[in-house]
């Protein structure tokens, strides 16, 4: 058995509710109203479906109850103050069911409200026309019968994806149903095959339902244009008979071109036009032909269907029959002299014409006689026919050519008696002869039997110049001539005539010339670039005369030209410039002699010692030179007089060259010592550099970096890295020099650490600091009896453990270099309480003087417990000062090199009570 409906457990579920909340109410409010509910208050089912209602009370204990409704009901559960009823196939738009209980002699009653709604199941587009024209309105009707409630209902025409037009129901009655939109839209060239459809769409979306949506079939709308003008028909006014012609019916403004009918047709007979679209244009071309049995008027007709409707044009054709003319030769081939007739004829009704003569009537032949000549060999005749058509005068023409026989000819303008061609390009070779039939023609030498290859494509040679013997030859005959051919060709030079190089000597008498070959006979000339005249007659050879020339050949096939190298040769000669007679060598140059001597052919020098140290070697030469007298090295060079001697063929020369030497600056460490040292508070001097060469150099020297300033006595400022260049003629030497500047020892320093003061048992460092250079040696000079003292490694520190009295007293620093010794002093005292009571008990025997010095000391303690002493140097006062809070200054001593210095304060306690001493250095 199925379980309850999932309406069903709501009801039952809300009922309990209900049951509940009754229950709570009769215990808090005695006084409570009564009331009857109906769940759910308002309803939207679909038509057909079902519906579970619950009916409820509060009333504690109704007499009676129940549920008023017109709609059928499937099922019914009670309870004490509850009622379930569910209702099927619910179709009525709109009920209101009424839940009652009788309750204490009073009806309460709750009133509901149920709706149905139908999907858009249908939706309906009323079918569009086959066709529609473009501009012209056609209505969209779209009908969706049943849906609704109508208020909650939009419907959509749409054209493809766009939307046309869209309307909503909204605020129609609750219990209408269905709906039809229709739209009125224009027709447009865009429109051809678009489809369109409606959307229905149902939005339940506030009563908590969805959106249902339903669309219907497309329909395809055809649209088309079509002109109001007729067709334009393109056709012959006349066809002949046999003949083909073409035809063409064009019609603009259509729309769809490609959907268009085209009829096209000659009287009865259906022509196949080829249909050709330009846009919006529709071109239809066929071949019209005629036969015999369709001569005389017709007419051409072109029909254009688009869309139901048609545009038609008519012409009128005249189909005519007219034969070509017959011509005919009583000999179309006949030797000189023989007599020949011609005759022309046409059809009936033709006139004809024969070259220019015309028929005495219509329909009859034209006829002429001749005497054939060569003149008449190849001669044409014409006859004319003539045939007027519907008013149309037409003409035909037939021809033919007459053939005499003839023996050959030789003429000079076909077969010249002398040819001239030039050299290199393909020629055809002509010699042709006149005559019927076409005679044959050969040409060739008496002397060598060589034949000329006539008619043919081929290169033009020297070897075919000549005379040649022509003959023509046909069976009517024979005809003989002589032809002369002459083969030109361009001027050529070569060695033998025009030599690349020429050499002339200075001072003889020759003349420049050169022999071309050509045809015709080139002429020559020679001439030196840059120059307007030519070379020509005896010329006196000069230096002058030497360079390139450029012979020029030309005759009429054209021009060649050759460049001459002319050299002019002559003895040797010396130039100071480029030979001097005074020289000097550079050692260490690796530099050679050059001695550049005049003369063609280039002459050979050399350069021989005379006298001196030099005697005898050979002078080294900037060129090369195998002799084994020439040193290996420049440096092997001996200064002296030398002999330098040029020879060519032509003769020599001799020129005396003075050679000297000299060297560019060096310097080392013998000349410029890499490290000097200077003394402070010298005079000021120079460095001690100095360089080797010739000339003697220049050196100079300066500090690197910052510039050293002017002094008339050395600083330890000076001191630093200098650069030394010597210069001179041939070159320069740089050299880098370290000074360093040494002076005294100078005690920059002595101090007492802790300072302040030292107690009896306490520890005390003294620190001295010593400037000077080279670095001092620091000895020190303690206190006789001064036991426990111990020194750092280099004695710059001196320390004292367990200090005791006899630390107490004069120290002395002192540091000692090459230069000189300095000391600087300081003095330390070791002190406390018990000092004093020593003292007093020493003194026991005098005893006011013991009291003083009871109160002395008991005011000094009082007063300075919390200061400071000052104790001086050995040679001064003595008197302690009193440096405490209340103002007292801090006293120093001057030592003997004039420093002054405060070696600082240290604090000790004893008894209770502090001590302080301040050590002053001298």
């Amino acid at each position: 058995m199925p379980g309850p409906s999932p309406g069903l457990c709501r009801a039952l579920l809300g009922l309990w509710a209900v049951l509940g909340l009754g229950l709570f109410g009769l215990s808090a409010v005695a006084q409570e109203p009564f009331w009857a509910d109906l769940q759910p208050r308002v309803a939207l089912v679909e038509r057909g479906g079902s519906l579970w209602l619950n009916c409820s009370t509060n009333c504690p204990r109704p007499e009676r109850g129940g549920l008023e409704t017109s709609l059928r009901r499937n099922g019914t559960q009670r309870g004490l103050r509850w009622l379930a009823r569910q209702l099927v196939d619910i179709r009525e738009p709109e009920t209101q069911p009424v839940c009652f209980f009788r309750c204490a002699r009073r009806t309460l009653q709750a009133r509901g409200l149920i709706r149905t709604f139908q999907r858009p199941d249908r939706v309906e587009l009323v079918p569009l026309p086959a066709w529609q024209p473009v501009g012209e309105n056609f209505t969209l009707s779209c009908r969706v019968p049943g849906a609704g409630p109508r208020g909650s209902l939009t419907l959509t025409l749409l054209r493809g994806a766009q939307e046309l037009i869209r309307r909503s129901f909204a605020g129609e009655p609750p219990r209408a149903r269905g709906a039809v939109l229709t739209a009125t839209v224009l027709a447009r060239r865009e429109d051809h095959g678009a489809n369109f459809s409606c959307r229905a769409e149902l939005d339940l979306r506030p009563h908590g339902l969805g959106l249902f949506s339903n669309s219907s079939a497309p329909r395809e709308l055809r649209t088309f244009a079509l002109s109001p003008d007729p067709p334009r028909l393109a056709v012959p006014r006349l066809l002949e008979v046999g003949s083909e012609r073409p035809v063409s019916c064009t019609l603009d403004e259509l729309f769809p071109a490609s959907e268009a009918g085209v009829y096209l047709a000659l009287g009865d007979r259906m022509l196949s036009p080829d249909i050709t679209l330009e846009g919006d244009a529709l071109v239809a071309t066929a071949t019209a032909t005629a036969n015999a049995e369709q001569e005389g008027a017709r007419q051409l007709v072109c029909n254009v269907t688009l869309g139901g409707e048609s545009r038609e044009t008519r012409e009128n054709v005249t189909v005519y029959s007219f034969p070509a003319p017959v011509l005919t030769l009583s000999e179309p081939s006949t030797p000189e002299g023989k007599v020949v007739t011609v005759t022309c004829a046409a059809g009936a009704g033709a006139l004809v014409t024969l070259d220019g003569i015309p028929a005495v009537v219509p329909g009859q032949p034209a006829q002429l006689q001749l005497n054939a000549t060569e003149d008449d060999d190849k001669r044409s005749f014409f006859c004319d026919a003539i045939l007027e058509v519907d008013g149309e005068t037409l003409s035909k023409n037939k021809s033919a050519e007459l053939r005499v026989l003839y023996a050959p000819r030789l003429d000079d303008s076909e077969c010249p008696r002398s040819w001239t061609w030039p050299e290199g390009p393909e020629q055809t070779l002509r010699c042709e002869a006149r005559g019927n039939p076409a005679p044959s023609v050969h040409c060739e030498r008496p002397d060598s039997g060589a034949v000329l290859a006539l008619g043919l494509l081929g290169p033009v040679t020297r070897a075919l110049a000549g005379t040649y013997r022509c003959t023509a030859v046909n069976v009517q005959g024979e005809a003989v001539k002589e032809v002369t051919l002459t083969v030109e060709y361009a001027p050529s030079l070569d060695s033998m005539g025009c030599p690349e190089h020429i050499t002339w000597l200075e001072g003889t008498e020759v003349s420049l010339s050169c022999v071309a070959h050509g045809v015709p006979p080139p002429s020559v000339s020679c001439a030196r670039p840059g120059e307007a005249g030519v070379v020509e007659g005896l010329l006196h050879v000069v230096r002058e005369h030497a360079g390139t020339y450029r012979c020029e050949a030309t005759n009429a096939q054209g021009s060649v030209a050759k460049n001459v190298a002319v050299t002019v040769e002559y003895g040797p000669s010396f130039e100071e410039l480029s030979c001097p007679s005074n020289w000097t060598w550079v050692e260490g140059s690796g530099q050679l002699f050059s001695c550049e001597v005049d003369g063609k052919p280039e002459p050979s020098v050399e350069c021989i010692g005379s006298e001196g140290t030099s005697e005898g070697m050979l002078l080294p030469l900037a060129s090369p030179d195998s002799s084994p007298r020439v040193p290996s090295s420049a440096s092997e060079l001996a200064p002296g007089i030398y002999i330098c001697n040029a020879t060519n063929r032509h003769g020599s020369m001799v020129k005396t060259v003075a050679v000297s030497t000299e060297s560019p600056p060096q310097m080392d460490e013998s000349t410029c010592p890499s490290h000097q040292t200077w003394l402070e508070g010298a005079e000021a001097a120079g460095l001690a550099c100095a360089a080797r060469g010739r000339p003697s150099p220049q050196v100079r020297c300066s500090r690197e970096g910052v510039p050293r300033p002017q002094r008339l006595r050395v600083s330890r400022e000076d001191a630093g890295t200098y650069r030394c260049l010597a210069t001179n003629m041939h070159g320069m030497d740089a050299r880098t020099v370290t000074v360093g500047v040494e002076y005294r020892p100078v005690v920059a320093e002595l101090a007492a650490s802790p300072p302040g003061g030292v107690r009896p048992g306490g520890n005390f460092t003294l620190t001295c600091r010593a400037e000077a250079w080279p670095p001092a040696q620091i000895s020190w000079r303690a206190p006789p009896g001064a036991l426990n003292i111990g020194l750092s490694s280099n004695n710059s520190t001196l320390s004292v453990a367990g200090a005791m009295g006899s630390h107490g007293g004069e120290y002395e620093c002192a540091a000692t270099n090459a230069h000189g010794r300095h000391a600087r002093r300081i003095t330390v005292r070791v002190a406390g309480p018990w000092l004093w009571v020593a003292v007093g008990g020493a003194a026991g025997g005098a005893a006011l003087l013991a009291a003083g010095a009871g109160l002395a000391f008991y005011v000094q303690s009082t007063a300075c417990k919390k200061g400071e002493y000052n104790v001086q140097e050995a040679e001064s006062s003595g008197e302690a000062v009193c440096l405490n809070g209340a103002g007292g200054g801090t006293g120093g001593g001057t030592g003997a090199e004039g420093g002054t210095e405060a070696a600082g304060t240290a604090e000790a306690q004893a008894g209770g009570e502090v001590f302080a001493i301040q050590l002053t250095s001298a």
